[in-house]
C-alpha cells in the first residue's frame, strides 16, 4: 500500500492532510484519546471546514468500533486501519 502525503490550509489556518491510497483519496486526522464529547469536536473542526467528496477518517490509538457520523466522518482505531484491508471501504 503506498501512502502520498501533501498539505492544504483551511480558512481556520489549520493543515489538513489529504492522503492518496492506491488509487484513494481521503483526509486522514489522528487523535490519541477522544474521551470527551469536546475532544471529539475539536478534533473532527478540521476535517468539517473542508467542502469535498473525499472520504473523512479520524485515528485513535484506543481500540474502538468503527463508527460514522452524521457528517460521514469515520472514526476507527489506528490498528484496525492498519491491520484490516478493507478500513477504507467500511
Amino acid at each position: 500500500m503506498q501512502v502520498i502525503l501533501t498539505q492544504r490550509r483551511t480558512t481556520s489556518g489549520t493543515q489538513c492532510r489529504p492522503s492518496r491510497i492506491g488509487n484513494r483519496r481521503c483526509y486522514i486526522q489522528s487523535a490519541y484519546q477522544l474521551p470527551t464529547p469536546e475532544k471529539v469536536a475539536q478534533e473532527k473542526a478540521s476535517l468539517l471546514e473542508i467542502d469535498d467528496s473525499f472520504q473523512k477518517i479520524v485515528l485513535v490509538r484506543d481500540v474502538v468500533k468503527p463508527v460514522r457520523d452524521e457528517h460521514g466522518i469515520l472514526t476507527m482505531s489506528v490498528y484496525d486501519f492498519l491491520l484490516n484491508p478493507d478500513s477504507l471501504t467500511m
